[in-house]
């Protein structure tokens, strides 16, 4: 990756401090330390000053028992910490008014409930942390939001009819859960009382033949995974589906796809967002890509009208950049753009023409939830593993900060 970071942090300032003594510790005892992540360096690695966008930096940890939302400045120094009721389900941003909007974690019996993506509430906060409202849905996972309309947006999941699980085409035979059975996603438009008031199923408008699972080798315990949902200008929705590597939006008032994005180009994509300019900004993540023969990870900036790509960050080689699961990117206000490596907890700023000028590698490790956790695949006597995964981070101007402490 081309450099260029002005101020390299070798010293343990602002929220590396913990980490890199816990560290240290670990390091006297054992020759080296044996998390390959904290070993490379973790909290604030340098920025060059003058072409880094300035502002905050909000993360949520993605970890089994952490309940906190971090604010860090550009150096890495804790500004500001939010203490919420729940684990993130699976991350929380700041609203135009300047609340914090944060999907919880409530785990359940169900298939959906017990998934490392499970959500369960989604709720807004003032600066201090008080609850201003919160709606609980048991099917809620992976992302929520908050519409203009004041109502919020969940996604959601439940079985699929059996007759259509027969039908899917793709992924690996034999990986259903309850001996054949299917999750495929829905949205839920509820008001902040509660209250349903529009729901789209994905399987209505969706072909379980034409939209199959682009990895052979991916689980069928889901059809589809809607992992992202965002309200485009018009009011209409858009929603990314990773297993089916497409992105497409929806009539509000019909219901009906009236555009998609599919692979290839697109493998396993999260967060698709729109620009000022009207182009779509996502990640893509490319664990399995059907038209490349190495996995590896890019930011893609894509013109809806023609579908052309016509920006991209991948570093060279390809392969040093890769989030197979998880994460996000965002247009800065000077035009860089922050990116969201999640799977491995680096959060890192680029210049259009690619150059990296600020870096920062979430510090805070802990066991992961579900499949991807402490009980997965191992055998007796091996270790549980320690991750610092992050779904989404952004970044936030100072005066969206000082909008923020104001916020009721």
């Amino acid at each position: 990756m081309s450099g260029g970071l002005g101020a390299l942090a070798g010293s343990t300032s602002g929220l590396g401090r913990e980490a890199f003594a816990q560290a240290a510790g670990s390091t006297a005892q054992s020759g080296i330390e044996p998390n390959t992540i904290k070993r490379r360096g973790v909290g604030f690695r340098g920025y060059d000053p003058d072409r880094a966008s300035p502002g905050f930096t909000l993360f949520a940890p993605l970890l089994a028992n952490n309940t906190t939302v971090y604010l860090i400045d550009i150096r890495g120094n804790i500004v500001h910490m939010w203490e919420m009721p729940y684990p993130p389900g699976l991350y929380g941003y700041l609203t135009d008014r300047g609340t914090l909007f944060y999907n919880g974690k409530i785990p359940s019996s169900t298939h959906v409930g017990q998934a490392p993506y499970a959500g369960g509430a989604a709720l807004e906060v003032d600066w201090n942390g008080r609850v201003l409202w919160e709606v609980r849905h048991p099917d809620h996972n992976h992302d929520g939001r908050r519409l203009r309309n004041g109502n919020v947006i969940l996604i959601c999941a439940k079985p699929l009819p059996d007759e259509i699980v027969r039908r899917v085409r793709g992924g690996r035979a034999g990986s259903e859960y309850d001996g054949g059975k299917m999750d495929a996603p829905y949205l839920v438009e509820m008001t902040t009382a509660g209250e349903i008031v529009w729901e789209w199923r994905s399987w209505d408008h969706l072909d379980p033949e034409k939209d199959g699972i682009t990895a052979d080798q991916d689980d069928r315990d889901v059809w589809t995974v809607a992992n992202a949902v965002y309200e485009l200008p018009d009011g209409n929705i858009m929603v990314s589906f990773r297993a089916i590597s497409s992105v497409v939006m929806i009539n509000r008032q019909t219901g009906e796809i009236y555009w998609r994005f599919g692979a290839p180009p697109l493998s396993g994509q999260h967060a698709p967002n729109i620009l000022a300019n009207g182009h779509l900004l996502l990640f893509d993540n490319g664990p399995h890509r059907l038209d490349e023969t190495l996995p590896f990870s890019r930011v893609l900036e894509i013109d809806v009208a023609t579908k052309r790509i016509v920006w991209k960050y991948q570093d060279n080689p390809v392969s040093n950049f890769f989030s197979p699961r998880i994460s996000n990117a965002q247009r800065l206000p000077n035009g860089n753009t922050l990116i969201d490596e999640g799977w491995f907890g680096r959060f890192f700023e680029v210049t259009p023409e690619g150059e990296t000028v600020w870096e920062y590698v979430n510090p805070y490790f802990g066991a992961p939830e579900g499949q991807f956790g402490p009980s997965a695949g191992l055998t007796v006597g091996e270790k549980r593993p320690q991750v610092n995964r992050v779904f989404r981070a952004y970044r936030y101007t100072e005066a969206e900060i000082a909008r923020a402490q104001l916020a009721t």
